[in-house]
């Protein structure tokens, strides 16, 4: 029985068996108390008196009964002969990394400066997590969350790319401030259980106390990776020159190695120097793999047996059919007694939400299945946006009431054909953000491309009959491209963070792809000999693409979006009570 046990899914339901037994001896029992009047009636009068008349009634009937009830307890048991490996769990281990985005970091003794540095740093450490919870945290004189607590490395890759000291709202080293918001994320997203990496290159004396508040009486061990030299470097200014302190002379930051590794060993973290390979990381247990790991250092996979229980359906729904003909009815009852499917919902659900495995199929090239998934309407919407549906877009965008929401919608509405409503958006846009600089260039696109369109129609309906399929066939053209031009790359929204979606852009315009006006439309028109034979007009989808085209140029600059949402927060700080 101890040989079998393992291979038993759920062994306590052989409990059952004694029952079993006991229900056919006391409906065999039943049976023999039923045929003693055969032995009280004189055989003449047996068979008009007796039902079965004189014949002895066969046992076939009831082995199959206590076959079928055997069979059932043993689908319920969940017999396993097929043995299955399984990679373990992975364990959670939950890692904010906080990046010093002070003008420091663009000092050039790490090439081509420390932020360049720090930011591969960052990258090579999220791909060899894997899926493991991440967060980061910036700070300058204020602390800000670039990427919440995820098991989803895209959304911090592309934003890592964006990132400057310029987008930081108030000057000032506060690494105190970033270590209490990296706390925070660990306690809300992590039971307060977590690690944290400081990437910086020096720390004064007020930021390492408020740290030590911080962390005081908490398990939450702080490395360090110090980011430059000793030496340190000028830090190089954007109009030219160099950063200058009060006096005139050029600053110079050098590396404190001291002061970096003492806060670190405060915490029980370590300290390293940031280098070229990943020796640094693996130093500070970064790098160790979170599965379950035997004595020897190889991962341990774990076994279990296959359920192969439902295999036994089939002999038992053949019994209940042959019993079904004889009249047994209650042998339905049998089908009750059968597990239903353990599948209630499909495995992804149980490690990804709804909202992470949209991001993963809008990331792997499936809008259309992404916009399925998406909970949240404003990543709906940028999914029906990629998938080409600009309508449904449109009514997802509409759930925001912020100025992305409008932007994003404004979008969707140009790209839909809708200008008119598209310039309602973006009005509303700009209501509420009057400082979207992307919102009133596109509304400015929008304007001109509708007014081309007005004028176009009011000179088609003043040629002459002959001119007039010319130019309607002239309409459906874009007025920035000839017709055998080549189709530019689609707008796409840019991915929303929590809790404020960013809006969509595109590229700015060259001064070669603007519009031309209408009088040199009409001089080159003029110029040009005489236009054929009308033509039938162009299909609605093909004046769809052509509009399409011209509407393909949406600037799209996440650092803006970082900007706003930096100052935002600050804003919503100061005016919080404390």
């Amino acid at each position: 029985m101890n040989a079998l046990l393992p291979h038993l899914a759920r062994p306590l339901w052989l409990l059952l068996l004694p029952l079993l037994g006991w229900l056919l001896w006391r409906l065999w029992h039943r049976r023999q108390r039923l045929g003693r009047w055969q032995q009280i009636l004189p055989a003449a009068f047996q068979p008009w008196l007796l039902v079965g008349g004189r014949g002895r009634r066969s046992r076939l009937p009831w082995l199959l009964l206590g076959l079928a009830w055997l069979l059932a307890i043993l689908v319920l048991v969940g017999p396993g002969w097929q043995r299955l490996e399984q990679p373990p769990q992975q364990r959670s281990d939950p890692l904010v990394a906080i990046l010093d985005l002070t003008p420091a970091m663009l000092a050039g003794d790490l090439p081509p400066n420390r932020l360049e540095a720090a930011r591969r740093k960052l990258l090579d450490l999220l791909d060899a997590r894997g899926n493991a919870p991440t967060a980061i945290v910036v700070y300058a004189g204020s602390a800000h969350v670039l990427v919440p607590l995820s098991d989803d490395p895209l959304t911090a890759h592309n934003l890592l790319g964006a990132l400057s000291p310029e987008l930081m709202p108030l000057p000032g080293r506060r690494a105190d401030l970033a270590v209490q918001r990296a706390v925070q994320l660990l306690d809300q997203g992590a039971n307060g259980r977590g690690r944290l990496l400081l990437l910086t290159g020096s720390l004064s004396a007020s930021e390492q106390a408020g740290i030590r508040a911080a962390l005081q009486g908490r398990q939450l061990p702080l490395a360090v990776l110090g980011v430059g030299t000793p030496a340190g470097a000028p830090v190089p200014r954007a109009g030219g020159g160099f950063l200058r302190d009060a006096d005139g002379a050029i600053l110079l930051p050098r590396l404190q190695a001291e002061a970096l590794a003492a806060s670190a060993a405060e915490s029980g973290g370590a300290y390293r120097p940031l280098g070229l390979d990943d020796g640094d990381l693996d130093a500070l247990g970064l790098l160790r793999p979170a599965a379950v790991q035997r004595s020897t250092g190889a991962p341990r996979t774990l076994e279990r047996w296959a359920d192969q229980g439902h295999w036994l359906l089939l002999p038992l729904l053949l019994l209940a059919a042959c019993a079904a003909r004889r009249g047994w009815l209650f042998a339905f009852a049998l089908l009750l007694v059968v597990p239903p499917p353990a599948m209630a919902f499909e495995l992804a659900d149980l490690w990804w939400r709804a909202d992470q495995q949209g991001r993963r199929l809008l990331a792997a090239g499936q809008p259309e299945q992404a916009a399925q998934r998406f909970v949240d309407p404003q990543w709906r919407g940028i999914a029906h946006y990629q998938a080409g549906d600009y309508a449904a877009a449109a009514r997802a965008f509409a759930a925001g009431h912020d100025a992305a929401a409008h932007y994003n919608r404004g979008n969707a509405l140009a790209m839909g054909g809708e200008l008119e409503e598209a310039l309602k958006a973006y009005d509303q846009a700009l209501q509420r953000d009057p400082q979207l600089h992307v919102a009133r260039d596109n509304r400015a696109r929008v304007e001109q491309r509708l007014q081309q369109q007005r004028e176009q129609a009011a000179r088609a309906a003043a040629a002459p009959p002959a001119e007039r399929s010319d130019a309607a066939d002239t309409e459906q053209r874009p007025p920035d491209t000839p017709a055998s031009s080549a189709q530019a790359e689609a707008p796409r929204p840019a991915t929303p963070q929590p809790p404020r979606p960013p809006a969509a852009s595109a590229v700015e315009h060259s001064a070669g792809d603007s519009p031309p006006s209408a009088p040199a439309e009409a001089q080159r028109a003029r110029d040009e000999p005489a236009p054929p034979p009308p033509r039938p007009a162009r299909a609605p989808d093909e004046r769809q693409q052509a509009l399409e085209h011209w509407l393909r140029q949406i600037p799209d600059d996440p650092a803006e979006l970082l900007r706003r949402k930096f100052w935002n927060e600050l804003q919503q700080q100061q005016e919080s009570p404390r």
